[in-house]
């Protein structure tokens, strides 16, 4: 499946879903997705929620428990996958964690619903109120995929020409709160030593049925503000890799080939008082010249 064709229109989702098996996973919270959902949606709000470390262990817990819950939710390998949340805009990225989980896991078939439920909605498509019982199935053993970044990997990249993409909201950015789970969630703010940042808002615009990704054109002009191009190794990080898989999803579809991301992110980074970071706020150094002293 190429890139392009991961991003799917609400249309095309009703489509599909009456041509083939597809499991619909919906990422929002249980009250939300009980007062209305995508007809035969499965609630699975731990693709959002789930903590992780980037530990041998912690990835590890990561691949056991996502190979469960998936399993649980009906994916066998012969299914196509589709994550949404309410907009995308408003969720943090939690329906495309969902795309990059099963990247990583090396799932065959993933689609995340462009503009989420509030596109679902806006296309007059209808809305169920009825919980389905999902039935299991054996998730595949399939190889990794190298997307996948650890602690270790990013220390060695610290000096390096390798892009340390954050995109994280603005006050995450500058240092002036350490998570989006409130100011002092995380024990440091700031950021990591030498990265570039573009917030992931700018990888999405208004349309007429809510939030949608940027086409991949636009996608690279932004990335051309930072000064990257689609030649570059990035690792993208966020706070725990919702954010950055929002982005993850953007610029893979745009033709950045060389992209991973560093799922444990600074809620893992922030926690070990031996990683450098960077605070204060990030300000450009002045171009300017000094001006020539005029002779009295």
């Amino acid at each position: 499946m190429s890139i392009e064709a991961t991003l799917i229109a609400p249309a095309q989702l009703a489509a599909l879903q009456s041509s083939e098996p597809v499991v619909v996973i919906d990422t929002r919270d249980a009250d939300t997705f009980a007062a209305g959902h995508i007809p035969g949606a499965v609630n699975l709000r731990e693709v959002f929620t789930y903590l992780a470390t980037s530990t041998p262990e912690g990835l590890e817990a990561l691949k056991a428990t996502f190979a469960s819950a998936l399993g649980a939710a009906g994916l066998s390998g012969k299914e196509t996958a589709v994550f949404y949340e309410d907009a995308m805009n408003s969720g943090y990225g939690q329906s495309c964690r969902g795309y990059y989980l099963l990247t990583w896991l090396g799932y065959p078939k993933i689609k995340v619903l462009n503009g989420g439920f509030s596109a679902w909605k806006a296309s007059g498509l209808p809305v169920s109120t009825e919980a389905i019982t999902p039935t299991p199935a054996t998730f595949p053993e399939l190889a990794t995929a190298d997307v996948m970044l650890t602690q270790a990997d990013v220390q060695a990249a610290l000096g390096t020409d390798t892009v340390l993409l954050d995109v994280r909201d603005i006050d995450e950015w500058i240092g002036e709160s350490s998570s989006p789970y409130g100011k002092d969630f995380a024990p440091r703010k700031g950021r990591l030593p030498g990265a570039k940042w573009l917030e992931w808002y700018r990888f999405m615009k208004p349309s007429a049925q809510g939030p949608v990704f940027k086409t991949p054109d636009e996608v690279k002009a932004e990335c051309a503000t930072a000064g990257i191009t689609t030649d570059d190794t990035i690792y993208l990080y966020c706070f725990k890799g919702a954010r950055a898989s929002n982005t993850f999803l953007a610029l893979k579809q745009a033709g950045f080939s060389d992209v991973r991301m560093y799922f444990g992110s600074w809620n893992e980074w922030s926690r070990d008082e031996s990683l450098p970071i960077e605070t204060g706020l990030p300000l450009a150094k002045s171009s300017k010249k000094p001006a020539l002293a005029l002779a009295a």
